[in-house]
């Protein structure tokens, strides 16, 4: 059993990646490329995304764009309305350039498209979070 303390940090000493994704085997490669060196926690859409923001504080996020019950550039707004600072990363297969403006105006900080490169994730999440 995990043990979060008072700030809702993992006690691992690693810093807490919220992966918002609603596909399981996409999830399952994220999680593969970045596991030994973060602690990765799993929303399967972006209510739960919300929920789990709240819950876990983590140091930043991955936030599909396409997701059931609601989508990741709303969860991104909402959270945006009470925490400008927490890195978010839209994944997504629209990778266009309107789609890529689209996910930086709902607050996210960055964009990487699918299917995800192991190389180019690592980058990018250690460009944020070390």
């Amino acid at each position: 059993m995990e043990i979060i303390n008072e700030e809702a940090k993992p006690v691992t000493g690693k810093k807490c990646i919220l992966i918002a994704e609603d596909t399981e085997s996409n999830y399952m490669l994220v999680s593969y490329i970045l596991k030994n060196d973060y602690e990765l926690v799993w929303a399967h859409d972006g209510v739960e995304a919300l929920e789990m923001y709240d819950e876990r504080k983590p140091d930043l996020i991955l936030m599909d764009v396409r997701m059931p019950r609601l989508g990741g550039l709303t969860a991104t707004s909402r959270i945006r309305e009470k925490d400008k600072e927490t890195p978010i990363i839209a994944l997504t297969a629209f990778a266009f350039e309107s789609d890529k403006a689209k996910t930086i105006e709902s607050g996210c900080n960055d964009f990487v498209a699918k299917p995800i490169n192991a190389k180019a994730l690592k980058e990018i999440v250690k460009s944020y979070i070390g």
